[in-house]
């Protein structure tokens, strides 16, 4: 009893809503090695019908895309690699939304000639 009162006395009589849970995200490359002026996918697990953004921190910009994962918490975001730099690392970012739920993971690729 002198644990509720407590509890109660700390948040001044009013309930305190637990966060929420983060959202799930992992994400990979369908090519982490990808040739210039070639396609690579962000590959993306997450919660059903979440909103993705994914954003690829390139040595002189950075490259935004946006999707939305399908019933099953997938999607697969395409980038182009125009004349990247050939051996730096490409970090990519990924944020996950649905709802009140949120979560990010990230990937990396490197680009060839």
């Amino acid at each position: 009893m002198a644990g509720a009162i407590g509890a109660t006395a700390l948040t001044g009589g009013v309930a305190m809503a637990a966060p929420a849970r983060p959202l799930p995200c992992s994400a990979s490359m369908s090519n982490a090695h990808p040739a210039d002026y070639t396609y690579t996918d962000v590959r993306v697990h997450t919660g059903d019908f979440a909103a993705v953004t994914t954003v690829a921190h390139y040595r002189t910009t950075n490259t935004t895309h946006h999707g939305t994962a399908g019933r099953k918490g997938n999607v697969s975001i395409s980038y182009y690699i125009s004349g990247a730099t050939p051996g730096y690392t490409v970090q990519v970012s990924v944020s996950v939304r649905e709802g009140s739920r949120t979560g990010s993971c990230s990937t990396s690729f490197t680009p060839h000639r």
